[in-house]
C-alpha cells in the first residue's frame, strides 16, 4: 500500500512538471492580438483620415471651382455673343446700346472670379490664376476702348476696334477658362483614382488581416484543444490512480475491521466463555446457597456473560458474519432489527423481485451505503420512521433509504455533509454503480444506489424456493 501510494505521488509529482499552465502563452497570443487589432485599427483609421482629406481637399474644391468657372465660361460665351452682334448686326444697332449689358456681365464676372480665387485647388500654380485675373482685365480695358469710341460717333472705328480686339481677346479668355476646367477635371480623375487604390489597398489589408486573424483564432482554438485534452488526460489518469487508491484504502479497511471481528469473536469470546465456564464451575462446587461469595460470583458471571454478549454485538457490526452467510438481503435485515433496538426509530425492509444471494465485496459496499444512510438518518433527521427498499431486476440492483425528517436546507447541503457521504459515493463507485441524494426541507431525505449485478452474482444461490412476484414486507414493531 505505502508502495503503491509512493508510486502515484511520482506520477503525480512527474505529471506536474509535465504540465506546464498556458495561461502564460494564451495572455502573451492574447496580448499580441489585441496590439494587431489596435494596430489595423490605427492603420484603417489613418487611411480613412486621408481619404477624407483627399476628398475635401481636392474632390470638393474642384467641383465647386469647375461650377464657379462654368459659370464664368458661360458669362464669356455670352461677352462673345454681345461682341458678335456689335459687329454682325444687320441693324446696324449703336455699339453704345450694349453698355450696360456688359456692365452687368462684367459686374457677374468679378463676383464670381473673386469667389473663384476663394477656392483655387492646391494643385494649379498661382501664375496660372493671375494670368486669367490679367487676361480678363485686358479685355474689359480694351471693351473700354470699343465703348469710348462707339461714345464719340466713331461707330465704323468702335465695330472694327470690336472685331479686331474683342474678339481675340476673348477666345482666349474661354479658352483660358477652358483650360482650367480641363485641369480641374484631370486633378479630380486623379483624385478618383488616388481613391480607388486607397479602396483597394483597404480592402487587400481588411483581407489579409481577417486571414491572419482566422490563423491566429484557429491555432489558438487548436493549441487550446490540445491543452484540455492533455489536462483532461491527466485528470482523468490522476481520477483512475485516486479510485484504485479508494479500492485499496477501503479493502484495507474492510480487511483490519474483518481481522478485528475475528480476533474480538474467536479470542476475546472464547476467553470470555472460558471464564464464564469457570465462574459457573466454581459457583457449583460446595458454595452455600447464601454465601456471599456464591452472590459476587453470580455477578461476575453476569458481568463475564454480558461483555461476551456486546463483543459478539460489536464483533458483527465490525463485519457481519451474516453477509457470508446468508447474503446481502439478509445481513440488511438484521442489521435494521438491532438499528431499530439501539434508535427506537420504526425501520422496516421492502423487498421487490428475486432476492439475489450477494456476497463478497459487492454486499460489504452496498452494506455499509446502508449503514451509513441510516446513522445519518438517526443523526440529522429527527425522523421516527425509515424505509429500506430493495429492488432485484435481472442485471441491476436498486437500494432505497428513506426518512420522514426534516431533510436537507441549503445550509445543509448534502455535498457537504462530511466523510461519510465521501466514503458512500467512493464504494458507490467501486461497485460500479450511481449514488443519488434526494432531499426536501420538512419532507425527508432518500438516498438511492443502482448498481449492476455481476453475472457471477446473478448465478449465484437464489434465496428461498418460491419466486416472489408481490413485494415482501418485513416490518418490526
Amino acid at each position: 500500500m505505502l508502495g503503491s501510494g509512493k508510486n502515484v505521488l511520482r506520477r503525480v509529482s512527474g505529471l506536474a512538471e509535465m504540465s506546464k499552465s498556458p495561461t502564460i502563452r494564451l495572455l502573451l497570443g492574447l496580448l499580441f492580438t489585441l496590439a494587431a487589432v489596435m494596430g489595423f485599427s490605427w492603420y484603417a483609421l489613418h487611411q480613412l483620415h486621408g481619404l477624407r482629406k483627399l476628398q475635401t481637399d481636392t474632390i470638393d474644391i474642384n467641383r465647386h471651382d469647375s461650377l464657379l468657372l462654368l459659370a464664368v465660361l458661360n458669362d464669356v460665351n455670352t461677352i462673345g455673343l454681345k461682341v458678335r452682334d456689335m459687329t454682325q448686326s444687320s441693324s446696324r444697332s449703336r455699339i453704345s446700346a450694349y453698355r450696360a449689358e456688359f456692365d452687368q456681365i462684367r459686374a457677374d464676372l468679378q463676383s464670381t472670379i473673386g469667389k473663384e480665387a476663394s477656392l483655387v485647388p492646391a494643385n494649379r500654380r498661382a501664375d496660372t490664376q493671375a494670368e486669367l485675373v490679367k487676361a480678363l482685365q485686358h479685355f474689359w480695358r480694351s471693351s473700354d476702348l470699343v465703348f469710348a469710341a462707339a461714345s464719340v460717333g466713331r461707330e465704323a472705328a468702335a465695330r472694327r476696334l470690336a472685331s479686331t480686339r474683342l474678339f481675340p481677346e476673348q477666345a482666349r479668355l474661354a479658352a483660358r477658362v477652358s483650360a482650367l476646367l480641363e485641369l480641374n477635371n484631370a486633378a479630380e480623375e486623379n483624385a478618383d483614382q488616388q481613391v480607388a487604390k486607397i479602396y483597394d489597398g483597404v480592402k487587400t489589408d481588411v483581407y489579409a488581416f481577417l486571414t491572419a486573424t482566422m490563423l491566429a483564432i484557429l491555432v489558438t482554438s487548436l493549441y487550446l484543444i490540445y491543452s484540455n485534452r492533455k489536462i483532461f488526460e491527466q485528470i482523468e489518469s490522476l481520477s483512475s490512480q485516486r479510485r484504485f487508491l479508494a479500492a485499496k484504502l477501503i479493502t484495507v479497511q474492510e480487511e483490519v475491521l474483518r481481522s478485528v471481528s475475528r480476533e474480538l469473536h474467536d479470542e476475546f469470546g472464547q476467553i470470555l466463555t472460558a471464564v464464564g465456564a469457570m465462574l459457573a464451575r466454581a459457583e457449583r462446587k460446595g458454595v452455600p446457597s447464601d454465601s456471599p461469595l456464591r452472590t459476587e460470583l453470580s455477578e461476575v458471571r453476569e458481568i463475564t456473560h454480558s461483555t461476551l454478549e456486546k463483543i459478539r454485538s460489536l464483533s458483527q457490526m465490525l463485519h457481519p458474519a451474516v453477509i457470508d452467510d446468508y447474503g446481502l438481503a439478509k445481513a440488511v435485515e438484521w442489521y435494521t432489527e438491532i438499528f431499530q433496538r439501539q434508535t427506537g426509530i420504526q425501520t422496516k425492509v421492502v423487498v421487490h423481485g428475486i432476492p439475489i444471494r450477494i456476497v463478497g465485496q459487492s454486499a460489504i459496499h452496498c452494506f455499509r451505503i446502508i449503514q451509513e444512510a441510516l446513522n445519518n438518518a438517526a443523526k440529522h433527521s429527527g425522523s421516527r420512521s425509515a424505509e429500506v427498499e430493495m429492488i432485484f431486476a435481472p442485471e441491476t440492483l436498486m437500494v432505497s433509504v428513506r426518512d420522514s425528517g426534516q431533510g436537507m436546507t441549503q445550509e445543509k447541503n448534502p455535498e457537504k455533509r462530511g466523510l461519510g457521504l465521501i466514503a458512500m459515493r467512493e464504494r458507490a463507485e467501486l461497485l460500479g454503480g450511481q449514488l443519488e441524494i434526494y432531499s426536501m426541507p420538512n419532507a425527508g431525505t432518500a438516498v438511492t444506489l443502482s448498481m449492476p449485478l455481476q453475472h457471477d452474482v446473478r448465478l449465484a444461490e437464489v434465496e428461498g424456493h418460491q419466486v416472489r412476484t408481490n413485494e415482501i414486507v418485513s416490518q418490526r414493531s
